[in-house]
């Protein structure tokens, strides 16, 4: 029986972009198939008592950017805790995601993290996604953008239905672990089936 992890991210989320690489690794060496659904958490955080980062206290804020600083480090994963382009709206991105053949979904989601948690580039800027999407296939970004909004929306929806509330959420038969640490506890769960 194939094994699948249904992936509910943002492409704007640094915790994402610290536990994107790592959560690939671990699918492949279970055999499981990822099925990636970036989802929109500024419509997900309202209905779960979540806060966008500006609207936090200004000691969560702070917090955060030391707790990025350390992810990093124990990871050995580059990343500029406080990006030229951030906040950004992700919603392009994971419209452009969702559009693009689903064999090249995973790997261009990590393209757009790592171009916005590392090469600074703007990934709401048309220019910055049509360079990203080339070189992952998708040739049409107009297209793809229009044919991802409708699975965005659906899959906003349907991650609100199964409980999401955080970026990133793995949901492994029905099990949901939020958070890049929490991937230990995803591994587990594949050895176990």
């Amino acid at each position: 029986m194939q094994k699948t992890i249904d992936y509910y991210l943002s492409p704007t989320s640094p915790w994402t972009y610290l536990g994107h690489a790592k959560f690939g690794e671990i699918a492949r060496r279970h055999g499981a198939e990822i099925r990636v659904k970036p989802v929109d958490y500024g419509a997900i955080f309202p209905q779960s008592g979540g806060l966008p980062l500006p609207k936090r206290a200004p000691q969560r804020q702070a917090y955060r950017l030391v707790e990025l600083q350390r992810w990093g480090q124990h990871l050995g994963i580059p990343i500029n805790v406080q990006p030229k382009h951030f906040p950004v709206d992700g919603n392009p991105a994971a419209c452009l995601i969702l559009g693009a053949p689903a064999t090249a979904r995973f790997a261009l989601a990590g393209a757009v993290l790592t171009a916005l948690w590392v090469e600074e580039a703007n990934v709401a800027d048309a220019q910055s996604l049509a360079k990203l999407a080339a070189q992952h296939g998708v040739s049409d970004v107009p297209a793809a953008i229009e044919a991802g909004q409708r699975a965005y929306t659906a899959l906003t929806e349907e991650a609100l239905a199964r409980g999401v509330f955080g970026a990133p959420t793995y949901v492994y038969r029905d099990e949901l672990f939020w958070g890049q640490d929490r991937l230990e506890f995803v591994d587990r769960a594949l050895g176990r089936a």
